[in-house]
């Protein structure tokens, strides 16, 4: 096989390549806003249709059908390890909920180390038959994720999501081993159930943290990076890339790096210049249009699409929003976008090493 067709698009730009344009996938692409997901959600609920593989198969590939996107996230949730490991969950009006958090130490005894593949079977039988779906288009990349152990944890805490994430800071200060346990529990999980995504057919992973930007620079230092790097370092990334993404992260964009991901995916608080002179090293990104520009007329979508492709250049560089598409997004503004980034050629090629 030809060298420079091996791997899908995705893939070359996580390991850094030089293409003649980045690919284009969204967090959050398969969803609400898509008429088509609503047909599947209104016959079922969330969880079952997490827990049902011919629908999540269906979902997952709705938006690559409709947009052309370079890439095929499956259709899941990040808290199906949490309930394998025991906890009770449930999605309402209000999101997800735990209906017995971790009130206190002693209840980490009513944690287990799930077994993979019984306990959620359902997520490797989800990948396969993307895999299968996905053959005949070798340039389209399928994307495995997880939860990060602190957004996991604060999660398990707190009952659900939480504005101020107190609960969890009072385990923090006030019986950090027990935290650290957690932790170590949760990552010993997401290990396994990594692996077995690789196994299964992910072609690249993404790890989600959501609330770890809610730290200082030290409590990240000592809560969530030896996490974020035991992690990773368990994990193929020379075959398999991982791209680590943390929400709010302005303040340790450097710590990101030091976890050593394939790719750091950014949230809107920077451009993408002043991201890569804060990680400090060469490393490929992605991100990280406003995901509220979907909202906009066509005329200013396209100009801000185009800008970031240009800024962004075509080495390391992977098209994708903020933080994720939201539920009321025009999905004919999604399909612009797209449109945009395929069609935009001359782009000046950005080296990865500082300057």
């Amino acid at each position: 096989m030809d060298p420079n067709t091996a791997s899908p698009r995705l893939v070359k730009a996580c390991r850094g390549e030089t293409l003649d344009r980045p690919p284009v996938w969204f967090m959050r692409q398969a969803g609400r806003y898509l008429p088509e997901y609503q047909d599947i959600r209104q016959k079922t609920t969330f969880l079952g249709l997490c827990k049902t593989p011919a629908d999540a198969i269906e979902v997952s590939l709705q938006p690559w059908r409709r947009f052309g996107v370079d890439a095929v996230i499956m259709f899941c949730d990040i808290l199906i390890p949490p309930e394998a490991m025991g906890m009770s969950l449930h999605f309402g009006e209000g999101g997800p909920q735990f209906h017995e958090p971790l009130a206190h130490v002693d209840d980490l005894a009513r944690l287990k180390q799930p077994d993979i593949e019984t306990d959620m079977g359902f997520v490797f039988e989800i990948l396969r038959g993307l895999r299968t779906e996905l053959s005949a288009h070798p340039d389209t990349a399928l994307i495995g994720f997880c939860g990060a152990p602190w957004t996991l944890a604060s999660y398990m805490i707190e009952g659900g999501t939480s504005k101020h994430h107190l609960l969890i800071h009072q385990w923090l200060y006030n019986q950090p081993q027990a935290l650290h346990r957690l932790m170590d529990m949760l990552t010993d999980c997401l290990i396994d159930y990594m692996l077995a995504q690789i196994e299964a057919g992910a072609q690249v992973l993404q790890v989600f943290d959501t609330w770890a930007g809610t730290l200082s620079r030290e409590q990240y230092k000592t809560f969530v990076l030896p996490y974020h790097q035991r992690l990773l370092a368990a994990l193929p990334k020379e075959t398999v890339p991982v791209i680590l993404y943390v929400k709010n992260s302005g303040h340790v964009l450097d710590l990101m790096g030091q976890a050593e991901p394939s790719v750091i995916s950014l949230d809107g608080q920077y451009t993408l210049d002043e991201a890569r002179r804060l990680i400090g090293r060469p490393i490929p990104i992605q991100g990280n249009l406003d995901n509220t520009l979907f909202f906009a007329q066509p005329d200013v979508i396209a100009r801000e699409a185009q800008a970031m492709v240009e800024m962004g250049g075509t080495q390391g560089y992977i098209f994708n929003v903020n933080h994720g598409l939201l539920p009321q997004t025009p999905p004919e503004h999604v399909q612009l976008v797209v449109d945009t980034v395929k069609a935009t050629t001359k782009v000046t090629t950005k080296t990865l090493a500082l300057t």
